[in-house]
């Protein structure tokens, strides 16, 4: 099963999605492959910001749904995930090396250097703070659920794990269960797109109307470029 997670208003990243799976050769069925409905919350409600707490519900509500629908695995995709050429050339490559792998967790977009092998553990106790591009095993979804459940219903700061970027919360979910293997492409095979933020505030160029059409330009240059590498 994959999710893509989008802000209906979105529609630029969404047709971003759109664009990088048919890259692929996948095309956006609503079943295996569909758009899961982000989530905007009214107030931060002990996260960090609306917008991180959005993020965090979404993730949980992808989880969730898979849970429910008994999925086998679950890849979840945030609307800004591209694929370069170079990327691409890696993929076929790296979940070959995945397949042979008994995995639970994989970070296709991970930060991790180039080594070896397309494909290298990831300790539990070593925090990944990307999550636009996250596959998890059904053991790994059973576990995961009432873990980011838990999450919610803490205070904010609790010792134990209160509100916190679900980037974070993955991290914290691998320590607590050391049991589940984890596993990151090296190097990636997916990045994000630049692109306004929903998660932080705006800074000063996205907020201000006359600069808003310049600053889309400007991306879509960057993010072309990028993509031809």
């Amino acid at each position: 099963m994959v999710r893509i997670i989008n802000l209906p208003n979105r529609v630029d990243r969404r047709k971003g999605a759109v664009a990088t799976l048919r890259g692929l050769g996948a095309e956006i069925d609503g079943r295996r492959i569909a758009f899961h409905e982000a989530t905007r919350p009214d107030s931060a409600g002990g996260f960090p910001t609306i917008g991180t707490r959005g993020c965090f519900l979404s993730h949980l509500g992808a989880l969730q749904a898979a849970r429910a629908a008994g999925a086998t695995s679950l890849l979840i995709l945030e609307d800004d995930v591209a694929i370069s050429r170079s990327e691409m050339a890696r993929l076929p490559g790296t979940l070959a090396a995945l397949a042979r792998e008994p995995w639970d967790v994989f970070y296709g977009g991970s930060p991790a250097t180039e080594t070896a092998n397309p494909l290298s553990p990831v300790a539990p106790d070593e925090a990944v703070m990307l999550a636009h591009f996250i596959a998890f095993s059904k053991p790994a979804i059973a576990a995961l659920v009432p873990y980011l459940e838990a999450i919610l219903a803490r205070e904010p700061g609790s010792p134990d794990g209160g509100p916190m970027h679900v980037d974070g919360a993955y991290s914290w979910f691998r320590a607590a269960r050391p049991d589940l293997r984890a596993f990151a492409a090296t190097p990636h095979i997916a990045h994000q797109q630049s692109s306004r933020t929903d998660i932080h505030a705006l800074g000063s160029s996205d907020t201000n109307a006359l600069l808003q059409p310049l600053l889309q330009v400007a991306r879509s240059i960057k993010n072309a470029i990028r993509n031809r590498s």
